[in-house]
């Protein structure tokens, strides 16, 4: 049952019915419903403000496991660089040194990192620029270890070369010389035993009794064996490549072949005295891209540093040669 209003009229101190016009109705009940839209409005923000719904949680819980992982890969980042780094360091300062091959600039090693830069950034940049960094810096890296690679792999075939260079360069002396005195002449100005004037003698002679076997000092391939009528009578040429070549001369008889490959210490020829010759010796000679250069630094391989040292007194001693 509808309630009905009454309001005391002070006029005729009488009880009158209290009449509300629909316009007033309205306006109360939109009055009404629009401080509940407000209140609820107030309330739903404060409560997602400063409580959060479930589902924000989760995102926020996730948001943070994410922000702790990226501050671990920028760790393990930064770790990587500096191992990268000092890798470089020491190709450059160490390996490439050692084949005396030119070091990696800088420019070339990192030619994406010029713009990055990002492990000593990460840590400061918001959550949407840290996904894109670490990209940067992984590309950077990348591409410093291509680099890397690319010069691990060139020093690898330095060593290879290095390893066929040193089979190939002369280091051991031609004739069995174990109490090294058998350098009857070294090389430089010597007297000539036939014209008895001073000559340049481009050699060191060994003598030994017809027969003794001559050695190849290093790896090579027969050049020339036989004999030209030139002086050096029964001789062989090796071409051991890397611009050198040896020459052993005054041979009683030859062994290699034109064309053969032979081996250091393989037996080339025997001791003689054919050519311009006084007596049984070989004449020995080192030639480095077409010039001729002293032999007694060539015998590494087979003496000690004061064999060597007593070596080059012998070869020194200012005397005449044998041929």
């Amino acid at each position: 049952m509808k309630r009905i209003k009454y309001i005391f009229n002070t006029q005729t101190l009488q009880y009158e019915k209290l009449d509300t016009p629909l316009r007033v109705r309205l306006l109360r009940l939109f009055g009404f419903l629009a401080a509940s839209l407000v209140t609820a409005g107030l309330i739903a923000f404060a409560a997602f403000r400063f409580i959060g719904s479930p589902q924000e949680k989760i995102l926020q819980s996730q948001n943070r496991y994410l922000l702790d992982q990226y501050e671990g890969l920028a760790e393990k980042l930064n770790e990587i660089e500096i191992k990268l780094a000092d890798l470089e360091k020491r190709d450059n300062e160490v390996y490439r040194s050692i084949f005396e091959a030119d070091p990696i600039p800088d420019s070339a090693r990192a030619q994406l990192e010029a713009e990055a830069l990002e492990i000593a950034k990460i840590q400061r940049m918001p959550s949407d620029q840290l996904v894109p960094s670490i990209q940067k810096t992984l590309e950077a890296l990348l591409a410093r270890m291509k680099t890397q690679e690319r010069s691990y792999k060139e020093v690898e075939d330095l060593i290879k070369d290095k390893e066929t260079l040193l089979a190939h360069t002369p280091a051991i002396q031609p004739v069995h010389n174990r109490d090294l005195t058998r350098i009857a002449s070294g090389f430089g100005i010597r007297i000539d035993p036939i014209y008895k004037t001073q000559k340049m003698h481009q050699g060191l002679d060994f003598t030994a009794p017809q027969g003794t076997p001559i050695y190849a000092t290093a790896n090579g391939t027969v050049n020339f064996s036989g004999n030209r009528g030139n002086g050096f009578g029964n001789y062989v040429i090796i071409d051991h490549g890397f611009g050198y070549q040896t020459i052993y001369g005054h041979m009683v008889r030859t062994k290699a072949v034109t064309g053969q490959k032979v081996k250091r210490g393989e037996i080339i020829g025997w001791v003689g005295s054919t050519g311009k010759s006084t007596g049984p010796h070989c004449h020995y000679e080192v030639v480095k891209f077409n010039q001729k250069i002293d032999p007694v630094y060539f015998f590494y391989n087979d003496l000690t540093p004061e064999q060597f040292d007593q070596l080059l007194k012998r070869a020194a001693a200012s005397n005449q040669s044998l041929d």
